[in-house]
């Protein structure tokens, strides 16, 4: 699990295609890898992959064709800056929202408007995640945990502060950039709970209603 506070910026150091898979050696820049230990878990752009070695200034992971289906990782370029997280320890602090470091969907920047407070971005999430981008809910853009500030119909708003933009790749985003998206754990959890008692046409004990869920930030009124 992680959390959506970026740790550090890297860059992309080497490619390697193997059979239809991919090995991504990462230089992890400011990344405090002391305790980092083969096995452990990095989200790079949201993405969780495993260490499989340690070079000294960064690590190497392998990238399934699975993944490569589902990710835009098939645009990266050596050179390329990515965002970089450790895995949440139990004694950390949950600065974003919960992560899982499983991509849903990739996104498209529509627009992008600047000014001296703030980066405002339009983003255009594929329909199959639409329905759980609500207004001031959260989302996981390329592992950055953010507040949706407005939605309509497949686009929705962001607004990001200058620190944000700084220490992450935010910063460099253009219209028509490829992003990794990730909705809110819990908002997918509840549709599912609820379906399932639908179906089964159980009514909910709980009280809770789509509605309502709705109106709490969980899931979209469209």
């Amino acid at each position: 699990m992680f959390t959506g506070i970026i740790e550090a910026v890297g860059q992309v150091a080497d490619i390697q295609m193997r059979e239809g898979d991919m090995q991504l050696y990462l230089r992890t820049g400011q990344l405090d890898l002391a305790d980092v230990k083969l096995g452990d878990s990095i989200a790079v752009n949201g993405v969780c992959l495993t260490a499989v070695q340690l070079p000294g200034d960064g690590f190497v992971a392998d990238v399934s064709r699975e993944t490569l289906a589902h990710t835009r990782f098939d645009l990266l370029k050596v050179g390329e800056k990515v965002n970089l997280e450790k895995a949440l320890m139990p004694t950390s602090r949950l600065g974003g929202h919960l992560v899982s470091g499983h991509v849903d969907g990739v996104g498209e920047v529509v627009e992008r408007h600047d000014d001296a407070r703030s980066i405002r971005f339009t983003l255009r999430a594929p329909a199959s995640l639409q329905r759980y981008i609500a207004a001031k809910g959260s989302i996981t853009v390329d592992g950055v945990s953010l507040t949706v500030n407005t939605v309509d119909n497949d686009c929705f708003g962001l607004n990001i502060v200058p620190h944000t933009a700084k220490e992450t790749i935010i910063d460099g985003y253009t219209a028509g950039r490829k992003v990794h998206l990730e909705v809110d754990l819990i908002a997918r959890y509840l549709e599912r709970l609820l379906s399932a008692s639908h179906q089964d046409h159980e009514p909910s004990d709980t009280g809770l209603t789509m509605e309502k869920l709705a109106e709490q930030g969980y899931l979209s009124r469209r």
